[in-house]
């Protein structure tokens, strides 16, 4: 046990350079919702369901995070900073890491049955602050999830997600292969319309309009140059001048 928490501490200090020693660790706020939600879990599958809930209530006041004491969570999940929301149903996968006031949130069903209702994110994903990822859905496997992206379909697994609606943008690899990528968000612009065929025909496109416009402006100025030297009285001003 004792392994098991150093193990934990020591692959947040990988993911987080802030903190100094493992004694500092600690005292994260996402450390302690999530020993606390080992408990209520653990009185959740119990049937002990009010002393759960006590146990979730007082989680949250005393770090602002809400984990559900239903949600299932796997091993080295790291919260940063807080004011995170966790439904009952999600899953959550091992070495995943959530930034400041991410929601996983789940929909209402019509008929009033709970069901599965909230996401699943698998192993290695990182989500960034603000996100909002909804619904029964899959988090594939190294996923990203951009800051303030609003995730309602499925990601596939290694997938970057960026907007409003989140959309999937391709990265460099050197980027997909990092470990681990703060925020879950490249600095770097993103390259999927380029990546694309509908990029590539774009760009082709604009070739072609540039190319048009620099042989009309040439059209032109020949134009006016023409029309300069037949000018007649371009030539009265020249002589009078002399």
């Amino acid at each position: 046990m004792f392994k098991g928490l150093v193990d934990y501490l020591d692959s947040i200090q990988k993911r987080d350079p802030a903190p100094r020693s493992r004694w500092e660790i600690l005292l994260y706020p996402g450390v302690l919702a999530l020993g606390l939600h080992r408990v209520a879990h653990w009185l959740f599958e119990a049937r002990m369901y009010f002393c759960a809930r006590f146990v979730n209530h007082f989680s949250r006041v005393l770090t602002g995070i809400d984990i559900h004491p239903g949600a299932k969570i796997g091993r080295h999940f790291f919260i940063d900073h807080g004011f995170t929301v966790v439904g009952e149903t999600a899953v959550i996968g091992d070495n995943v890491t959530i930034y400041q006031c991410v929601t996983l949130g789940g929909t209402n069903p019509a008929n009033g049955i709970g069901g599965k209702r909230h996401p699943t994110i698998e192993d290695n994903v990182i989500i960034g602050s603000g996100a909002q990822v909804i619904g029964p859905i899959v988090v594939g496997e190294r996923a990203r999830i951009g800051a303030n992206a609003v995730v309602t379909d499925d990601v596939p697994a290694g997938a970057t997600m960026i907007g409003m609606k989140a959309r999937s943008t391709l990265v460099p690899a050197e980027e997909w292969l990092r470990e681990f990528i703060p925020y879950g968000t490249p600095c770097d612009e993103p390259c999927e319309e380029l990546a694309t065929g509908n990029g590539r025909r774009r760009l082709e496109g604009l070739e072609v309009q540039l190319r048009t416009l620099e042989s009309e402006i040439a059209r032109l100025r020949a134009d006016s140059e023409a029309a300069r030297g037949d000018d007649p009285t371009n030539g009265r001003r020249s002589g009078a001048g002399r």
